[in-house]
C-alpha cells in the first residue's frame, strides 16, 4: 500500500518553505535596483524554476504565485502565472499596492506554505500596484479580479502576512478534502 502524501509535504519536499517558518512573518527586504539587479534577476530565476517544480505536482486553474519568502529568501520578489493557457508570467518586484477599489468580494485562496486548508478570503475587485523594474524605473499596472486576487496575495506574502489575517473574524480555513473548487476558476459575476 503506498503512502498518500498531504498536499503541503509535496510542497515541502520540492523546496517551499511551511507554515511556523520566521522567514513567512517578515517584511521581505527590497531592492536597490538597478545596482542589485543580478541578484533581483537570481531571485526571479529561482521562483520560476521553483514554479516549474510546482506545476508538477499540482494543476492550477486559477493561477500561481510564489513570493520570495516562500523559498527562503527574504526579498521584495514575487511572480504570478495568470490562469491564462500560454499567457506571461507577471514579475513583482518591490510591489506596493497604491490604491483598492470598493468593490470587493470573498472567494477561497490557497497558499503553497499551508496547502492543506483553503481559506475565503475578501478582497477588492481591483488594485494598482507599483513596481520597480530591473533599471531602477517605476511601473504601474492595474489587476482586476482573479489576477488582483493573485498579485494582492503575493504582495501580502511579501508584507509578512499570511491570507488568514485578511480573513474575517471567526471565519476558518477549512481542509482541502472539504473544498470543491479545485480544477475551476474563481467566479465573477459579469
Amino acid at each position: 500500500m503506498s503512502e498518500v502524501r498531504q498536499p503541503s509535504r509535496w510542497m515541502r519536499e520540492i523546496g517551499v518553505v511551511q507554515y511556523g517558518a520566521p522567514i513567512l512573518a517578515e517584511v521581505a527586504r527590497p531592492f536597490e535596483l538597478p545596482a542589485e539587479r543580478e541578484g533581483a534577476e537570481h531571485v526571479v530565476e529561482k521562483l520560476f524554476s521553483s514554479m516549474e517544480r510546482i506545476r508538477r505536482v499540482h494543476p492550477f486553474a486559477k493561477g500561481m504565485g510564489l513570493a520570495a519568502p516562500q523559498i527562503g529568501i527574504g526579498r521584495a520578489a514575487a511572480a504570478v502565472q495568470p490562469p491564462v493557457p500560454d499567457s506571461p508570467a507577471i514579475v513583482l518586484l518591490n510591489p506596493r499596492v497604491t490604491a483598492s477599489s470598493e468593490d470587493a468580494d470573498e472567494q477561497y485562496e490557497g497558499c503553497l506554505s499551508f496547502f492543506d486548508v483553503r481559506g475565503m478570503v475578501p478582497r477588492p475587485l481591483t488594485i494598482t500596484v507599483e513596481t520597480t523594474a530591473l533599471d531602477g524605473s517605476t511601473m504601474i499596472t492595474t489587476y482586476a479580479r482573479g489576477l488582483a486576487r493573485l498579485v494582492a496575495h503575493e504582495i501580502d506574502h511579501l508584507d509578512g502576512l499570511l491570507y488568514t489575517a485578511r480573513m474575517r473574524p471567526g471565519v476558518d480555513p477549512i481542509p482541502v478534502e472539504e473544498y470543491r473548487q479545485t480544477g475551476r476558476s474563481w467566479a465573477y459575476d459579469s
